[in-house]
C-alpha cells in the first residue's frame, strides 16, 4: 500500500475518533436532561394528586349531579377519574383502572385526534368534536366531545371533558338527510314543474320542468329565495287571462286550502294543470307546495275522444243495423233507435228484458240459446234468426254476435249487430221458385227437342229414301243435269239432318249436370286419335304429356274430337302437321291444339264461335261444333281464343281449372 492511501485512512480514522467523542457528549447531556424532566414530571403527578385530594369533595357534587358522561384524564390519555355515566357509556367496570382512552380510537382516526388534542392544549378548551370509538364492550358508537385543559399555576396538568352518545342522533339525521335527498332528487327529476315556497312566500326549491314551462332563462337553483308574489306578477303575461290567473292565485293562497285540477289556458296554446298543497304544521302555517303539468296533449285527446265518441254514436244511432248490448244473464243494456223500429218496441220496453224469451219464434229459440252459450265461452259467430216484431209479424234477421269484455278481459255479456233480411229472404225463395219452374221448363224443353228433332228427320229420311228411289226407276231416263240436280237434293238433305243433331247436341250441353270426374286427357287423345279418321298426310302428335283434370269426359271428348276435326278439315298442305300440348299455370291448366292449315283471318276470329256460322261451307259443316266447344270450356270454367294468320296456320287454346 502507497504512503498516500496510509495517510488517507489514516486521516478518516482521526475524524470518526473525534465525532464519537461529539457524540458521547451530546448523548451525556441528553440523558441527564431527560432525568431532570423525568424528576419534574414525579413531582408534577405529586402535585396533580394532591390538587386531586384536595379538589375530591368539591368534583364529588359535580360527579353524581351531572347526567352526561363526564371524566378526567391526565395528558397522556390515562382515565383518571369518571362519573357513572361515563362508565356506562364507555363500558367500564366500576374497579376498573389504568386505562388509555386512544385505545377506543379507531387507527384511521389517530391522526386526527393527534391534531385535536394539540389544538386542545394550545386553545384551552375542544368543542363539538365527533369521533367514532370502540368501547370496552367492543361496541361502535359516535360520540360528541367538549373538552377543556385542567391547569395548576398556570400549568396544564389534565383535561376533563363531557362525552354524549349521538350514535342514534347520527343515524337518525343520515336517514332525514338520505329521505331529502330522495325527495329534492324526485321534485328536481318530474314530470310536473314544481315550487315549494315557505311561510313568506319565497321560493324554498323548483326544478328544470317549472323553468321550461314559463320560458324562464335561469336555472332552478337561481330561483331560490326570489319573491313568488313577484314572480306571478311576472309570469301572468303567460297566460290568455293575466287578470283572472294572478285573482285566482290570490284567492287560493287566501283560502289556505287544497286545489287539484286547476286549468290554465296560456298564450302559445298549451293548457296547464295547476295544484295547490298547502303545508301546515298544527295552526302554524309552514309553507306552499304548487305543481305545474303540461296536459295540452291530454287533453286535446281527450276533445278528439269526445268527438269521435259522438261521431260513432251518431254513427251508431242511425245506421241501418240493430245494435243491442246484453248481460250474462241476455237481459239487454242497450239498442239503438234501428234495432227499436226493426222489433217495433220502445226502448223503456226492451231494457232488462231477456232477449231470447221475446224475440225468437218458437222452433228457434234453440238456436239462440247455443249461441249465448258459445258468447260466454268467448266464441263470435253470424246465424239467421226468425223472430217475432210486436205486431207479431214473423221478420228474418241475420246477427253477428260476440262476447263483451271488461277492461281486465272479463266476459260480461255480449254484442249483437243485426240485419233484417227478410225482403232477401222473400227474395231467395222466390228464386227458389223461379229455378224449380226453370228446372221443370227445362226438362219440358230437352223432352220437346227430342220429339221435334225426331219429328223433323223422319221426312227427311223419307225425301232422301223417295230421292233414292226415283233415281233408282229412272236412271235411264234422267239426263246428266236431273242426277246431278238429285245429287244436291242429297247433299242437302244430310246437311240439314247434320244441323238437326247439332242443334240438339248444342241444347242438350248443361242440362245433365252429373258430378264431374277425374279425366286422364292423355288417354282420353289417344283414344279419339284412334277412332277419327285422319287422312295419311296428315299426323297427329302429342308433344307433352297431358294432365288430370275434373270434368265430364264426354263433353271433354266433344271439345277434343270437334277442335282436331277442324284441324284436318282446313289443312290444305301436302303435309298436314296437328300438335297437342299442355302447359302447367299457377292455378289452371292450359291446352292447345296447333295445326298449319289455311289460317284464319283476324276479323273473323271473333265470329267463328257463333252459331250458324261457318267460314266454308260445307255439307260436313253446321256452324255449330265450335259454339258448342265453347259452351263445354266455359262450362267447366275455363275460356277459349285463338291465333291464327293465314296460310301459316290455326292454334286454339283453352283453359281448365286445377283439381284442388
Amino acid at each position: 500500500m502507497s504512503q498516500d492511501k496510509i495517510d488517507i485512512l489514516q486521516r478518516a480514522l482521526a475524524r470518526e475518533k473525534a465525532a464519537r467523542k461529539q457524540a458521547e457528549s451530546i448523548l451525556e447531556k441528553k440523558s441527564a436532561e431527560l432525568y431532570e424532566t423525568n424528576q419534574k414530571l414525579e413531582q408534577s403527578y405529586t402535585e396533580l394528586e394532591t390538587i386531586l385530594s384536595k379538589k375530591d369533595s368539591q368534583l364529588q357534587g359535580v360527579f353524581e349531579n351531572i347526567v352526561d358522561a363526564y371524566l378526567i384524564m391526565d395528558l397522556f390519555g390515562n382515565v383518571l377519574k369518571m362519573n357513572d355515566a361515563a362508565l356506562q357509556l364507555l363500558g367500564f367496570k366500576v374497579d376498573q383502572t389504568d386505562f388509555n382512552l386512544m385505545s377506543m380510537v379507531q387507527p384511521s382516526d389517530l391522526e386526527r385526534v393527534n391534531k385535536s388534542f394539540k389544538s386542545l392544549l394550545e386553545k384551552g378548551t375542544l368543542t363539538d368534536f365527533e369521533i367514532k370509538i370502540k368501547t370496552c364492550l367492543n361496541v361502535e358508537k359516535l360520540v360528541h366531545i367538549n373538552a377543556s385543559i385542567i391547569f395548576h399555576n398556570k400549568v396544564p396538568i389534565a383535561a376533563q371533558g363531557i362525552i354524549r352518545d349521538i350514535t342514534k342522533d347520527k343515524e337518525a339525521e343520515d336517514k332525514l338527510k338520505e329521505s331529502e335527498n330522495r325527495l329534492a332528487t324526485l321534485i328536481l327529476n318530474l314530470d310536473s314543474g314544481v315550487v315549494l315556497e315557505d311561510e313568506n312566500r319565497k321560493i324554498v326549491l323548483t326544478n328544470k320542468k317549472f323553468t321550461d314551462l314559463f320560458n324562464i332563462d335561469a336555472s332552478p337553483s337561481e330561483l331560490i329565495g326570489l319573491d313568488c308574489q313577484e314572480a306571478a306578477k311576472q309570469n301572468s303575461l303567460l297566460f290568455k287571462n293575466p287578470e283572472a290567473f294572478l285573482a285566482r292565485m290570490d284567492d287560493i293562497d287566501h283560502k289556505k286550502e287544497t286545489v287539484l285540477g286547476d286549468e290554465l289556458d296560456m298564450v302559445d296554446g298549451k293548457i296547464l294543470e295547476r295544484n295547490y298543497i298547502p303545508i301546515v304544521h298544527g295552526d302554524q302555517s309552514k309553507g306552499y307546495l304548487w305543481t305545474f303539468k303540461d296536459v295540452t296533449l291530454n287533453r286535446t285527446y281527450r276533445k278528439s275522444l269526445e268527438t269521435e265518441k259522438q261521431k260513432y254514436y251518431n254513427i251508431i244511432s242511425n245506421m241501418n243495423l240493430g245494435l243491442v248490448e246484453l248481460d250474462l244473464n241476455d237481459k239487454i243494456l242497450m239498442v239503438n233507435q234501428t234495432f227499436i223500429n226493426m222489433t217495433g218496441y220502445t226502448e223503456a220496453e226492451l231494457i232488462g228484458v231477456k232477449g231470447k224469451d221475446l224475440f225468437p219464434v218458437h222452433e228457434d229459440k234453440r238456436i239462440i240459446e247455443e249461441q249465448i252459450k258459445a258468447r260466454k265461452k268467448g266464441k263470435t259467430a253470424s246465424y239467421e234468426l226468425r223472430i217475432n216484431d210486436k205486431q207479431g209479424n214473423v221478420r228474418y234477421w241475420l246477427i253477428s254476435g260476440a262476447p263483451n269484455y271488461d277492461l281486465e278481459g272479463n266476459i260480461i255479456g255480449s254484442i249483437g249487430l243485426n240485419f233484417d233480411i227478410t225482403e232477401i229472404k222473400n227474395l231467395e225463395f222466390q228464386k227458389e221458385n223461379l229455378l224449380s219452374e226453370l228446372a221443370k221448363s227445362n226438362n219440358e224443353l230437352q223432352e220437346y227437342a227430342h220429339i221435334v228433332s225426331h219429328d223433323l228427320k223422319s221426312p227427311l229420311r223419307s225425301i232422301n229414301a223417295l230421292v233414292s228411289w226415283i233415281k233408282e226407276d229412272n236412271t235411264d231416263k234422267l239426263d246428266a243435269a236431273s242426277i246431278q240436280n238429285f245429287d244436291l237434293i242429297e247433299v242437302t238433305l244430310e246437311k240439314m239432318e247434320q244441323l238437326i243433331t247439332d242443334i240438339l247436341d248444342y241444347s242438350s250441353i248443361g242440362a245433365e249436370e252429373s258430378d264431374k270426374i277425374e279425366i286422364n286427357t292423355q288417354d282420353l287423345v289417344e283414344d279419339l286419335i284412334e277412332i277419327l279418321y285422319i287422312p295419311e298426310h296428315i299426323s297427329v302428335q302429342i308433344t307433352n304429356t297431358l294432365p288430370v283434370v275434373l270434368g265430364h269426359k264426354t263433353k271433354l271428348q266433344q271439345v277434343f274430337q270437334n277442335l282436331i276435326s277442324n284441324s284436318v278439315k282446313f289443312i290444305d298442305k301436302p303435309q298436314g302437321i296437328i300438335q297437342i300440348s299442355a302447359e302447367t299455370l299457377s292455378d289452371s291448366y292450359q291446352f292447345s291444339i296447333q295445326d298449319n292449315g289455311m289460317g284464319i283471318a283476324t276479323q273473323f276470329h271473333d265470329k267463328i264461335f257463333k252459331v250458324f256460322h261457318s267460314l266454308q261451307h260445307s255439307k260436313d259443316s253446321s256452324g255449330i261444333g265450335l259454339s258448342i266447344v265453347q259452351k263445354i270450356v266455359h262450362m267447366h270454367d275455363g275460356k277459349i281464343w285463338l291465333e291464327s294468320e293465314p296460310n301459316i296456320g290455326t292454334t286454339f287454346t283453352f283453359t281448365m281449372k286445377k283439381i284442388e
